[in-house]
């Protein structure tokens, strides 16, 4: 299965006819937040594929247009957080948000985000005992704390990724929030036997 992965930046292929060749073969579509809605609608339509998401600490629900005020949902996308999902036997988990800063909808404290986890236990203990294992990919917009996150409050990890992790063992954790500039950066992280991938701008994956 081949997975497109995107976050925080738009990417003007991405955002034209020329997605509908250069993503052909593409089976599925995660985004892990920060990126405008007609972005992620603009991807499902075109390549008529699903697309799951969470939300970044940027996102505001509601927008002000010509029409007044109106909702900012993805249309045609489905929201990942808190959720876990089969995928054609893929098993999808998500939490959306950053570490709380400056008091935002979708921050949230250590605490907050550690009883957020735990909102996922039950699904995964049935996967487990159906299906021999808690979850494949679990998609996040922040970093796990230590991994690809950075010094300042607004970007730092969470360490109940690190103990998710290191208890559940899903074969990815991707996110965004973290941007990448240069060449000398470092995108992908095995953990365990978790790969963690910071999918800012875009990456495709095969699993």
């Amino acid at each position: 299965m081949k997975i497109l992965l995107v976050s925080d930046k738009v990417i003007d292929f991405l955002y034209s006819p020329v997605i509908a060749d250069k993503m052909s073969d593409i089976d599925l579509i995660i985004s892990c937040g920060d990126l405008p809605t007609s972005y992620l609608e603009y991807m499902v339509t075109v390549l008529n594929k699903p697309l799951y998401y969470v939300f970044g600490n940027h996102h505001k629900e509601k927008i002000w247009s010509e029409n007044g005020l109106k909702s900012n949902m993805p249309q045609g996308c489905i929201n990942l957080d808190n959720k876990i999902i089969d995928f054609k036997g893929l098993l999808l988990g998500g939490l959306e948000g950053s570490y709380r800063y400056s008091g935002g909808k979708h921050q949230y404290s250590e605490r907050e985000m550690c009883l957020k986890t735990c909102r996922l236990k039950p699904r995964m203990y049935i996967n487990k005992l159906l299906k021999h294992r808690y979850l494949d990919i679990l998609v996040t917009h922040a970093p796990p704390l230590g991994i690809h996150d950075g010094k300042d409050l607004c970007h730092r990890g969470f360490k109940c990724f690190n103990d998710f992790i290191q208890k559940y063992k899903p074969k990815y954790l991707i996110h965004g929030h973290v941007h990448l500039y240069g060449v000398d950066n470092y995108w992908m992280t095995e953990v365990n036997n978790t790969t963690v991938i910071n999918a800012y701008g875009y990456r495709v994956i095969e699993v």
